[in-house]
Parts: C-alpha cells; structure tokens; sequence
C-alpha cells in the first residue's frame, strides 16, 4: 500500500484538493482528454507508485481540469494482469484517487460484444459484472464487501436520462471481465453467453471490486468495439481493431460522459 501512499500524496501536492469523480479510459477512449477545460497534465512517471501502462491506447497521464462545468481527474490509462501486473498494482490507480479524496469513478473499457442485441460501435452502460479473472484485489485482507450493487443504481438511472436527453443511443448490460491477453475462443463465448454476459473485456473488475472497499460510487461504461468470437457478425480480433472502433465513436462516446457529468451527485 505504500505505492497508494505515495501516489495520493504526490496528487495532491501536484494538483490541490481532490475532485469529486475520477474517469477511467480505457483502450481507444482517451480522445475525451482532450476535452478537458484548463487541463493539468501529469505522466504516470512522475507520480511515484503509478506504473506507466504497457499497451498500445493507454497513454500514461493523470489529467486534471474541467469537463461539463464539473472538476474531475483522468486516468488516462490503466493497468492490466496482462501486463504482469498483481491484481494491488492493477487497482493501485483506484486506490490512489480514493485515498486523494475521490468520491466517484466513471470506469471505461472497450469490450467484444456477447449479446445479439450489440454491434460494433454501441456504448453500453454495465449493469452488473462477472469477475473470471480468478483474482481479487482484496486478496489476504478480512474484507468481506456487498457486491450486489456494484454499479451505483442512482448513478445508472442518471446516466440512462442523461443519453435520452441527449439523443444518444445507450445499451445495457452485464460485463465480464477476463484475465486475457488471449481473445475467447468461441467456445468460450457460448459458455459467457450462458452465463449472462453480453460483453466481454480485460479489465475493469477488479478496479470496481477496489472502489467498492474503498466507498466509491461507481459508473461503468463499455463501448463495443467488435463482436466477440463465434458469433455471426464476429471477425478476425486484434487490438487494431479494437483502437479504431474507439477512435470512430470517440465523439459520441465523450457527448455521452459530458450529458453524464453534470446528474452525478456524490
């Protein structure tokens, strides 16, 4: 814990008082940066106990400024267990924004879509999540937290009026998260799909198991970036793929967080 320690101080010596809501971008998301008003950029390597992220559309930088007319920080970036990274150091950007005094988490990720009732290209607001990742960042420690309502149902009903307001299409469902780097075989695809999952990702997670221990109040959203292997409208999966679906929704997908932002209450 000493990284998380090490991490919020050096937060807020760099950046003051603590925004309220912090947003995690996943793979291809990072385009909603550069939206941020009076941005204060700092590289994850400047902030002692943040890693800098290995993957190709995570950029390494906490980002600090205004979005919606609301203060809020960016990760942009995370860490995965792909990476070699242990499920603590996984959630150690979580961690280091509650700590901080972060109130709220917007956590983003790219997925392959499960559901017939998703293409490539739909946002897709998590409702639930299904962790087979076969790990816990809350490993070793006696804390035995309620699950049941991971992703805050307040902030979901805000998020669900925010794109009907806006016009924005918003699909709903449950997320999986696996260990990766592998894509699923379609094999695997069935067998999620019996399980309720409707999309699947690398992420994710074990961050809202963290924030959750941490009284986080939790928003997650999903942008479909292919469809996940087996089904009919499936093709051959690579990261490409996944960065260019993300870089064709980017405006809608920020349009989103910003009718979003400003219905969140912490």
């Amino acid at each position: 814990m000493s990284d998380v320690r090490n991490a919020s101080m050096i937060l807020r010596d760099r950046f003051g008082t603590a925004p309220e809501i912090g947003i995690i971008l996943g793979s291809g998301l990072g385009g909603l940066a550069d939206r941020v008003q009076g941005a204060d950029v700092a590289r994850y390597s400047d902030i002692p106990g943040l890693p800098m992220p290995t993957v190709a559309g995570h950029a390494g930088q906490a980002i600090v400024g205004t979005l919606a007319g609301k203060r809020v920080v960016l990760l942009r970036g995370r860490w995965h267990l792909y990476e070699g990274y242990d499920p603590v150091q996984v959630t150690v950007g979580v961690r280091s924004l509650a700590r901080w005094g972060v109130k709220g988490l917007i956590v983003t990720n790219a997925s392959g879509g499960i559901s017939k009732s998703l293409a490539a290209g739909d946002l897709m607001l998590i409702a639930d999540q299904i962790n087979l990742t076969g790990e816990s960042p809350l490993r070793g420690q006696p804390a035995f937290i309620d699950m049941t309502q991971a992703y805050d149902p307040g902030w979901r009903e805000a998020a669900v009026a925010a794109a009907r307001d806006a016009g924005i299409p918003l699909k709903q469902g449950v997320y999986a998260g696996a260990a990766g780097p592998q894509y699923e075989t379609p094999a695997e695809v069935r067998m999620l799909a019996a399980m309720g999952a409707d999309a699947v990702g690398m992420s994710t997670v074990l961050e809202v198991i963290a924030a959750r221990h941490a009284r986080v109040r939790v928003l997650g959203l999903s942008c479909i970036t292919n469809m996940a292997a087996g089904g009919a409208a499936a093709q051959k999966v690579d990261h490409e793929e996944v960065l260019r679906t993300g870089a064709a929704v980017a405006d809608r997908f920020a349009a989103l967080i910003l009718a979003i932002l400003p219905k969140l209450r912490c």
